[in-house]
């Protein structure tokens, strides 16, 4: 189909995008990658009045890496995250989520944050946002506000940004040297959404978990927080009983819909099986006991 006819702006600071966007109304949409929108606006599932390109900005390209963490601004491709040598030795599990998404040409054009701001609740990269407890920076004409992950996902392809506004950059803080990550999703071929993926990180001191964050992708209709899987490891030691009751907590847990993919019953036991595996995957990679 052709798409909806619409006025495209091509803006060459931040400021005047943004102050573009602050006059343009609840109708217009920020073109990143466009390896969402625009699929969505040829089905005319979206119908925007107005496109605002940020391509061109310098401010927004590029990442930053230091001691504090990893800061990816709005235009940063996919793609180019997967592939620095640094994150990949800081945030290993970044690499592997990445992976995962789509196919190469459509990483070499979509955004991280474009992915981010789509919020498509089968997607890898909103999940492990959450699960590394990251902070969105959302921009608009008069200033900028930090929201963090948890908060910013509201609905199905629904977030804390609104009319007026972009998603400027995310942060992702400093793992530490105890920290642990692992990411793992089932879909029917490669390169499909996920029909459920999960994101695990363990904090672990002398052998016992001293935090962790569980989130399920593809169970609800934003990412899903699996508190009871967390307290399921929380103070022991990555045992094969703990990883089991962490199983279990995550199916009882978690109550996703039934639709053409799968029904909610496949969906509940593979939520669960998937937080296990990556568990396991931790352990392996540390080290640690099984018994």
């Amino acid at each position: 189909m052709k798409l909806a006819p619409f006025r495209y702006h091509q803006p060459s600071t931040q400021v005047e995008a943004l102050e573009l966007l602050g006059s343009l109304g609840d109708n217009a949409k920020v073109l990143a990658g466009g390896q969402s929108l625009l699929p969505m606006m040829a089905y005319r599932l979206a119908t925007p009045t107005d496109l605002v390109d940020i391509g061109r900005i310098p401010e927004l390209r590029g990442w930053d890496l230091d001691d504090s963490g990893l800061r990816i601004r709005a235009m940063a491709r996919q793609r180019q995250i997967e592939l620095d040598p640094d994150i990949g030795l800081r945030f290993p599990v970044m690499h592997h989520a990445l992976a995962k998404v789509a196919h190469v040409q459509i990483r070499n054009r979509g955004t991280v944050c474009g992915s981010l701001a789509h919020a498509d609740s089968a997607a890898e990269l909103p999940t492990l946002m959450v699960a590394l407890d990251s902070t969105f920076v959302v921009a608009n004409a008069q200033g900028r506000r930090r929201v963090a992950a948890p908060d910013f996902f509201k609905f199905h392809f629904t977030t804390a940004v609104e009319a007026g506004e972009l998603l400027a950059e995310v942060f992702i803080p400093d793992p530490g040297p105890g920290q642990h990550a692992a990411f793992m999703e089932v879909s029917r071929r490669k390169g499909d959404f996920a029909v459920v993926g999960a994101a695990v990180v363990v904090d672990i001191e002398d052998g016992h978990v001293k935090g962790a964050r569980v989130v399920c992708s593809g169970v609800a209709p934003t990412p899903y927080v699996v508190a009871a899987a967390e307290e399921a490891i929380v103070g022991g030691e990555l045992r094969d009983s703990t990883l089991l009751d962490a199983q279990y907590a995550t199916s009882r847990s978690v109550d996703p819909p039934d639709d053409f993919h799968a029904d909610s019953e496949y969906r509940k036991h593979l939520a669960g099986v998937l937080v296990r595996r990556c568990l396991d995957q931790i352990r392996s990679n540390q080290g640690a006991r099984s018994a």
